[in-house]
């Protein structure tokens, strides 16, 4: 199932093979990104999880998305993100930057590797949230401005805006 041709009265009228459909294509993108943002792979299930119960519930009341599904659960899981840092604002952004290790590669180039990410994680930390999210959205979870635009409830505008200025604050930090 692409989740952008899906029927989405088939989700709307609580399909189960839609609905099942739905939860494998994008569960995988929805844990990502919340490991990347929350550092915890318990977390990062628990937010998976609470987006899709929230979005059933939704569903059964009649209310939900009326067009782009993906976008409607990254928002979903967004907030949910959002919320866990109000309660607890010490939570890691310890995001899963690493790649996955060949056991032949040179050890010097994989230090260097993670150092590099190391550097590369430390700048996107100190941008503002939002740009953060943008970020993240766009580069690595590799959506569109106007799926990113609808996440994060902005403009297109806007996030083209805060993409700009968040490349360029990296740009600064990591050519100092």
């Amino acid at each position: 199932m692409n989740v952008n041709t899906a029927p989405l009265v088939e989700i709307q009228t609580l399909d189960k093979k839609a609905l099942v459909d739905l939860y494998e294509e994008l569960s995988p993108g929805l844990f990502r990104y919340a490991y990347r943002l929350l550092g915890s792979q318990e977390l990062a299930e628990e937010c998976v999880s609470e987006t899709f119960s929230r979005f059933l519930r939704a569903l059964q009341t009649g209310r939900g998305p009326s067009e782009n599904v993906q976008a409607y659960l990254y928002r979903m899981a967004h907030n949910w993100i959002t919320d866990q840092y109000r309660r607890k604002p010490q939570l890691s952004l310890d995001g899963d930057l690493e790649q996955q290790v060949d056991e032949h590669s040179n050890p010097s180039h994989l230090i260097a590797d993670r150092l590099e990410r190391e550097r590369v994680r430390k700048a996107i930390m100190q941008l503002p949230f939002e740009q953060q999210r943008v970020i993240e959205l766009r580069f690595l979870e590799e959506l569109s401005h106007e799926e990113v635009a609808a996440i994060l409830g902005k403009s297109v505008e806007a996030t083209r805006a805060l993409q700009y200025r968040a490349l360029n604050a990296l740009r600064q930090w990591l050519t100092e």
